[in-house]
């Protein structure tokens, strides 16, 4: 099974750990955040590396282009499986951070974050900005005219980027939920609704870490989407 399961690991270094051990690698890949990453640094990668797990290094970069690539060269070194990088950062930050990667025998997917899916469109008013699909648009073509693999972005706005940039352009889709919940995602879409519209890979969280059964949780996803 090839799942495009990708499951977060907002959690503390132990319980990181005990969560992934409950899990196939051949059922999901893990997401490695700012929360994690910070409290545990790159022992928990190469810890949920040995559990066989491919791992999403989501630390967003954005900075001046030279320190965006050598940020880049050591989470490749790393070996990590798909590490991201804010598009809004520019052409010349995202070009550096793609020609970092050139020389690597085994090189991380390179992904571009658009506009985080906890905003609205009333969020990015604030600063400047009147329409946010126009925004993901724009900043997806960005992307892809500097050779990034693809985007992060909402499930909503998955078919019209596939028109934009191709289908094999990669869309990571956060903001995915199995029922309604009171949290901080604005932009969301049920499983089946992110893959029928073309996303590649889902980002699911707190439906399956805050289940009482996280394993049946995902087995429950995989199944939603007849995998």
């Amino acid at each position: 099974m090839n799942s495009p399961i990708i499951i977060p690991l907002d959690l503390e270094y132990d319980e990181a750990i005990k969560l992934a051990e409950l899990f196939d690698p051949k059922s999901c890949r893990l997401k490695v955040g700012s929360q994690l990453f910070t409290s545990s640094g790159p022992r928990v990668i190469k810890d949920l590396q040995s559990l066989g797990f491919d791992i999403f290094l989501d630390l967003k970069f954005h900075d001046i282009p030279n320190t965006v690539s050598q940020a880049v060269k050591v989470a490749a070194d790393l070996g990590v499986w798909m590490v991201n990088v804010h598009v809004s950062g520019g052409s010349s930050m995202l070009e550096s951070a793609r020609k970092a990667l050139n020389s690597c025998r085994n090189p991380p997917l390179l992904i571009g974050v658009t506009m985080l899916t906890s905003l609205s469109n009333e969020d990015v008013k604030e600063i400047g900005i009147p329409d946010i699909s126009e925004k993901v648009m724009q900043l997806a073509l960005l992307a892809k005219s500097n050779g990034l693999d693809g985007i992060v972005c909402s499930p909503r706005e998955v078919k019209v980027i596939k028109e934009l940039c191709g289908k094999e352009f990669i869309a990571v889709t956060p903001g995915i939920r199995t029922k309604k919940m009171n949290d901080d995602q604005s932009r969301v879409s049920s499983p089946k609704e992110a893959i029928n519209n073309g996303s590649d890979f889902l980002v699911i969280g707190r439906p399956i870490i805050e289940s009482s059964n996280p394993l049946k949780s995902l087995n429950q996803i995989l199944d939603d989407i007849e995998l």
